[in-house]
């Protein structure tokens, strides 16, 4: 996981943290308003607040299993994890660039993409000038390495 990766959790944790507590003033609240058994406020805030916790759990897991790998200190010419990775697509001619990071941290849509994904795992160890065949839903689809960087561009 990438140190800006281990970050955005801890402050997901914070969140979610912040709404149990927010959840059990609303149960109090709710609990006060009499019969429990047809009081649909306080069952939802139940509900609510057993998903919650069941989300910190897993957060404060991956949390502690968390192997940080800080890539502000790597460079070189060859894809590794945490590198900026511009690719052309052959077929289509256009760009897209990728940063391969943990699973947790992957946003395809935020130019994120997991390590374990068959697009990054396809790119480790290339450099620029190389071909790469990405087996894909659609079929086989071929990138050229057109730039690996080690910052944000």
């Amino acid at each position: 996981m990438t140190p800006e990766g281990y970050e955005a959790l801890k402050e997901t944790l914070k969140d979610k943290k912040a709404e149990i507590h927010r959840l059990a003033k609303a149960i109090g609240e709710a609990a006060e308003e009499g019969d429990l058994k047809e009081n649909a406020e306080y069952h939802a805030c139940r509900e609510r607040q057993g998903i919650v916790k069941a989300q910190v759990d897993e957060i404060e897991d991956k949390l502690a299993r968390a192997e940080v790998i800080d890539t502000t200190g790597l460079n070189g010419e060859r894809i590794a994890f945490g590198a900026w990775v511009t690719l052309g697509d052959i077929d289509k001619g256009d760009e897209v660039t990728y940063r391969i990071v943990g699973a947790d941290e992957s946003d395809v849509d935020a130019g994120m993409i997991s390590v374990t994904s068959p697009i990054a795992r396809a790119l480790i160890n290339r450099e620029v000038g190389d071909e790469v065949k990405v087996k894909t839903p659609g079929g086989v689809r071929s990138y050229e390495v057109v730039d690996v960087a080690w910052k944000a561009p």
